[in-house]
């Protein structure tokens, strides 16, 4: 399949792996990158610039295909590296950037000017046409559905991508809730030229995490994520556990007076408790409602293949078949 995202990054197939923490390891990364789709290194799950330049190197040594790494601007009383972490992507020759929370205008000079594409993911159309006016390359366009920060206007995907293509000139792909081949056939209808994917890579055999979140997710239905952190507008949706509902009952407490540092101990550091430890009541971490259309762990490969293979059904069978002769 040949889109405007498989022609700008160089890949067989417009699918793309999402910035995930904990998750998006080298060899999370160069398992979808060998599947034919556009694997993406977690740049701040790498504790400084160094490590990141050792895994990017890493990822090199596991693929041969096109790779990217996610940066994540956030606003923060002690920052990250992110002079570091750039200089380290462009020192280690990576192409293709996906960057995610604050405005990137900052960073892209740099960027730009080693050649590197920069793919910007937004909750908005008002957020894309920003992104767009300032150069980004490709946007991903991340509905209500999503893992992780939805943001605050609640749109989901079937209102906020037809609106993305009606008001955007560059490409983009539809996040959020994606994982199987008749949303990428409706993705595309909509106006999206592929789909990013994230909470089903992580039920992957490739994904470098603990059984028990694979495990989670497999058993996980539709109803089963919640939202955390609505009255401190910064809203995540996440896979309900005991964590979780006690993060939900400080909230309904305190009201509008919560600070996070009510909060930090479900939120703050859980990530490798539950990752890598598998200790899957710690607290809150990131799930998409596509955990209620997951029932397997394919390869990467297999789960790639499944999907273009099952979409090439659908566009050439069932709804070639609708039009009329």
């Amino acid at each position: 399949m040949r889109t405007e995202i498989t022609e700008l990054f160089g890949i067989e197939h417009p699918i793309v792996q999402g910035g995930m923490h904990w998750v998006g390891f080298a060899e999370m990364a160069a398992a979808v990158s060998n599947a034919g789709g556009l694997g993406i290194i977690t740049g701040l799950t790498q504790r400084t610039a160094d490590d990141l330049a050792r895994e990017i190197e890493r990822c090199r040594k596991l693929t041969e295909k096109p790779f990217g790494v996610n940066l994540t601007f956030l606003p923060s009383v002690n920052p990250p590296d992110y002079p570091g972490y750039v200089q380290a992507i462009i020192d280690g020759g990576v192409k293709i950037v996906e960057t995610a929370g604050n405005n990137p205008k900052q960073w892209l000079p740099a960027l730009k000017d080693a050649g590197i594409k920069v793919i910007h993911k937004c909750t908005s159309v008002r957020h894309a046409l920003s992104a767009e006016a300032i150069g980004v390359d490709a946007l991903s366009i991340d509905g209500f559905e999503c893992a992780g920060h939805p943001g605050e206007d609640d749109i989901p995907n079937m209102i906020l991508l037809p609106l993305a293509a009606r008001k955007l000139g560059i490409p983009f792909v539809a996040s959020g809730g994606f994982g199987t081949a008749d949303q990428l056939v409706a993705a595309l209808a909509l106006g999206a030229e592929g789909i990013n994917m994230g909470t089903r890579f992580i039920a992957t055999q490739e994904a470098p995490v603990h059984d028990n979140v694979k495990r989670a997710i497999l058993e996980a239905s539709e109803l089963d994520t919640r939202l955390v952190m609505r009255p401190l507008r910064n809203t995540e949706r996440v896979l309900a556990n005991a964590g979780v509902e006690r993060l939900l009952a400080k909230e309904s407490t305190l009201g509008d007076a919560i600070t996070f540092e009510d909060i930090v101990p479900e939120v703050a550091g859980v990530y490798p408790r539950i990752m890598r430890d598998g200790e899957m009541d710690a607290g809150a971490w990131s799930c998409g409602l596509v955990a209620g259309l997951i029932d397997d762990i394919p390869t990467c490969q297999e789960l790639i293949d499944r999907i273009m293979g099952e979409a090439d059904e659908i566009i050439r069978g069932r709804l070639a078949g609708l039009v009329a002769p």
